[in-house]
């Protein structure tokens, strides 16, 4: 048993149980080994949890990076859109995501902001909207996974929310303000 082995079994357990139901017993249980053997990779649950969250953002992390020639707009939009598939992978994706702070993202963070700030956008603003993006992104997906979904506990009145299209309209105003910050309103592909 190593690090990986046990983090793939904690991810594999989050998509059976749900977050609530994690716990470091059910995981020893899950891996055939006593509960403390685990504490021998992970001293805290919060370690481990801080690893599975970092695990479960791989293909968001694999994403190319922007390059000099891309237009910022797409590729903000796209880094958005890239984000939110990948939390949407797992069960409570955003929950899991939540609070936790990226260690191993650090220099594809810098590199994002860099080409942020050589495409026109003051670093200030570039900082903010990668943020706000990044707890708009969170918060969707924490609602769309807390949806009971179509049918279930809602009375038939009530309309069934579009998360896709909901979260593309939120996306395209961020980036709306965004660019008239930057002087540089554009023209960009919206999905929806």
């Amino acid at each position: 048993m190593n690090r990986e082995t046990v983090v793939t079994e904690a991810l594999d357990l989050l998509d059976e149980v749900g977050l609530e139901t994690v716990s470091t017993r059910r995981l020893a249980k899950r891996l055939g080994v006593e509960q403390p053997s685990l504490y021998y990779h992970f001293r805290t649950k919060k370690d481990l949890l801080t690893a599975m969250a970092e695990a479960a953002l791989t293909p968001h992390a694999a994403a190319p990076l922007p390059s000099p020639e891309d237009d910022w707009r797409e590729w903000f939009l796209e880094n958005a859109r890239s984000f939110r598939r990948t939390l949407l992978e797992r069960r409570d994706g955003a929950r899991l995501h939540a609070g936790t702070t990226p260690t191993s993202d650090l220099d594809r963070i810098r590199h994002k902001m860099a080409f942020l700030v050589a495409s026109g956008v003051p670093e200030k603003d570039a900082r903010m909207a990668m943020l706000a993006v990044g707890r708009y992104t969170v918060g969707c997906v924490l609602e769309e996974q807390a949806d009971p979904g179509p049918g279930e506990d809602l009375p038939a009145d009530v309309p069934v929310l579009d998360h896709e299209a909901a979260f593309e309209a939120g996306l395209a105003l961020i980036l709306d303000g965004l660019a008239q910050r930057t002087g540089r309103r554009g023209q960009v592909t919206r999905r929806g």
